[in-house]
């Protein structure tokens, strides 16, 4: 009789303590994703840089434009089906990875550049890379220098707290270039306002930023941007580790961007393709299936992006294409040369 009750004791001991009254289960313990946050809001928060056209830009009406505020817009459309719900935040630098991670904006579109420490150690996850760039460097053409080699001796404005400022170390350094002098700051419009007032002979940063910012420089034509690229840098989206719902969400709308070019839906043929007996562009659009629902978005998300923003190449097109006459080079389709791809809407 006691061996048969100590049996019994035995086998309800484990059932006990893993299923007790006390133990929290897995739905309590589950952190809301920023996704619900953000749909609980009613907007987005978008860091983003404000001091580089055709990216990020805000003009004396407190006006924002530029591809990343565009990104920005996406998001927006396709949670509100409104591309105004979105505060922007100007964020310098030093400001952007803190940011993210006190939760102060819920996705980073900053010119920022993916790489392995960021992605890791800074807690970011990557969304897809919207705009592939490479560091270049722009001289006066007082200067007289034509390439890298010119540079020795000479000073070079930097923005602090970069990729841009150790890729500059690291060229110079493989170039066996040692008498150079970086003069750092941590703002890029006191970065230029210095480079203007020739403090430094020459600036780096990505190309388009140089690009970009050499438009707004009076006499451009006496600034040349050297024909020489010191780094890869792919700029796209970021949002703080560990919120799986929030990344696919922002991962997602990033790529119907890119797949709304592949297809050939623009803004203005958008109303065309209601009736396609395509069922990828069905399913794309939302008319099938339910693909939104499995990333917590509506299903029209894609047409809603396409509606009040356009597909990736409207939105190069109106801010880098047009304005700073930037040719696309590798931010083309994959079927046109380019490294721009988005998987499958299935």
């Amino acid at each position: 009789m006691f061996k048969k009750l100590l049996v019994t004791l035995l086998l309800t001991l484990p059932l006990t303590a893993c299923g007790g009254e006390n133990q929290p289960s897995n739905t309590t313990t589950a952190s809301t994703s920023r996704l619900d946050t953000i749909k609980e809001r009613g907007s987005l928060i978008c860091g983003v840089n404000g001091e580089v056209p055709g990216f990020s830009f805000v003009d004396e009406n407190g006006q924002y434009s530029g591809l990343d505020v565009d990104v920005c817009r996406a998001i927006a459309a396709a949670l509100f089906d409104d591309p105004d719900q979105v505060e922007y935040r100007k964020l310098s630098a030093q400001e952007r990875f803190p940011a993210v991670q006190s939760g102060e904006v819920d996705v980073l579109n900053r010119n920022t550049t993916w790489t392995i420490s960021r992605d890791t150690t800074n807690g970011m996850e990557f969304a897809p890379t919207v705009f592939y760039d490479g560091q270049g460097i722009m001289v006066t053409t007082a200067s007289g220098v034509t390439d890298i080699q010119g540079l020795a001796g000479k000073s070079i404005c930097v923005l602090a707290g970069t990729t841009t400022e150790q890729n500059l170390a690291d060229q110079m350094r493989k170039q066996g270039i040692e008498d150079y002098n970086p003069v750092t700051f941590e703002d890029v419009d006191a970065l230029y306002a210095a480079y203007q007032e020739g403090r430094c002979e020459g600036v780096t940063a990505d190309r388009s930023q140089l690009v970009a910012r050499r438009s707004i420089i009076p006499n451009s034509n006496e600034h040349n941007v050297l024909d020489v690229v010191l780094s890869k840098e792919p700029l796209g989206p970021a949002v703080k580790n560990n919120d799986s719902d929030w990344f696919d969400a922002v991962k997602w709308i990033t790529y119907a961007l890119i797949q709304a070019e592949e297809f050939g839906i623009t803004q203005e043929n958008l109303t065309t393709f209601e009736n396609s007996e395509d069922p990828n562009i069905r399913r794309f659009l939302g008319l099938d299936d339910k693909l939104g629902e499995g990333i917590g978005l509506p299903n029209d998300f894609a047409e809603r992006i396409v509606k009040h923003v356009g597909n990736y190449g409207e939105v190069y097109e109106r801010n880098i294409g047009q304005p700073l006459g930037l040719d696309r080079g590798p931010n083309k389709l994959w079927t046109e040369g380019g490294l721009l791809y988005s998987p499958p809407f299935r």
